[in-house]
């Protein structure tokens, strides 16, 4: 009974965890937007939060290189199960412009698995907020048993 009330209340306010690999912070600013009053992705009880133990949500960003793969390795490790993980931008998608650069892995689905792709350069308030809403969707269902990704 218990464990179903907190699935419960993960699931109507999840948390949120917001990690930039290193990109030109067009991405970053729209994620910042959207916690603005004139998208206000709180009204479906999200709440960004500084520490990923708290967050069920990470939202990225920006390239993954050789030198951040570690920090996002350990950020997602350091999530509890479930987590739902969102890929913002097109460089978080495949690298965008710099994925021909020597120190560019790639996508973040090359480190960690993505749940949730979100398009653009950079990614418009309204998909990301679409992207997040959907994210929630399959979140629910995962949690109801049924392993489903959304892409």
């Amino acid at each position: 009974m218990f464990k179903k009330l907190i699935q419960k209340a993960r699931v109507k306010s999840p948390w949120l965890l917001h990690y930039d690999c290193s990109s030109c912070n067009g991405c970053d600013i729209e994620v910042l937007a959207c916690l603005t009053p004139v998208y206000d992705i709180e009204r479906f009880g999200i709440i960004n939060v500084g520490n990923p133990m708290h967050a069920d949500l990470l939202l990225v960003t920006g390239t993954v290189n050789y030198r951040n793969r570690k920090v996002l390795l350990n950020l997602h490790d350091q999530m509890p199960d479930p987590k739902l993980v969102v890929a913002i931008g097109s460089c978080a998608l495949s690298g965008g412009i710099f994925r021909e650069a020597y120190n560019v892995i790639g996508g973040v689905d090359k480190v960690i698995p993505v749940d949730v792709y979100v398009p653009g350069c950079p990614a418009k308030p309204e998909a990301i907020i679409d992207g997040v809403t959907l994210g929630l969707n399959v979140f629910t269902r995962s949690k109801e048993g049924r392993k489903t990704h959304a892409r």
